[in-house]
């Protein structure tokens, strides 16, 4: 699926899509790297789209590991499930609040990783904050969850558009969160690195600071500005 086909359906389903064109190598390497892939059993990829990183996951993962592509978009699914080759691939035409669900369905009670590229200003609260609980159901102490938020990071709150504080909603829910700036993208873009997952139940609201059993934490750990080796830490 070339660059013009993409922004074609970025336009015709831009709340799905939530990208105007498909990852950059830089912001690959930036969201993958955190994760503990080396000895994963279990990967879920939320919001695949045309499978930039999907491709990436399974160059990466064991040869008897399992990635779970959530992709609600249905003609992002059909183009993976027919172009990516690859029998530890199980495309998943689902929306991400039913990760859980398609999860344990398939025999699995915890996952090792979760990479995410899903549009989460442009989703309603209550899906949002949803799938962001079904997170602390699945991922361990050990697990890393990764996400990415464009630069513009707006949100549709009540029929406007605002900006979405990515980083004060992440730290809601994990004890844990990194940020780093991945300038050589189209457009720029934050990656978050999320550890430590607070809520453990799936709910449609985030737990209070006084039910969490700690406070999360949370650090710029860099400007990527010329590619992965050229970061600068921020105090």
């Amino acid at each position: 699926m070339d660059l013009t086909t993409f922004a074609m359906e970025a336009v015709a389903d831009f709340r799905t899509v939530g990208a105007v064109a498909p990852s950059s190598r830089y912001l690959t390497q930036a969201m993958l790297r955190p994760l503990p892939l080396e000895g994963a059993r279990l990967v879920v990829e939320v919001g695949p789209g045309t499978g930039v990183m999907t491709q990436a996951l399974l160059n990466r993962i064991p040869f008897d590991a399992t990635l779970l592509a959530f992709e609600i978009n249905s003609r992002f699914s059909r183009y993976l499930k027919s172009n990516v080759a690859d029998s530890r691939l199980d495309v998943i035409n689902a929306s991400a609040e039913t990760l859980r669900k398609e999860v344990r369905r398939r025999g699995h009670e915890r996952v090792d990783a979760v990479v995410s590229s899903l549009a989460l200003g442009l989703m309603p609260d209550r899906q949002r904050h949803a799938f962001l609980s079904e997170l602390g159901s699945l991922l361990g102490e050990a697990g890393v969850f990764t996400q990415y938020q464009y630069f513009h990071a707006l949100q549709v709150k009540n029929g406007q558009v605002r900006r979405l504080d990515l980083m004060q909603l992440l730290r809601r829910y994990f004890r844990s969160v990194q940020r780093r700036i991945i300038w050589r993208n189209l457009p720029p873009a934050f990656v978050f690195v999320c550890r430590g997952p607070l809520c453990v139940e799936t709910t449609h609201s985030p737990r209070s600071k006084a039910q969490a059993p700690g406070h999360a934490k949370s650090r710029d750990i860099g400007h990527e500005l010329a590619g992965p080796k050229t970061s600068k830490i921020l105090p």
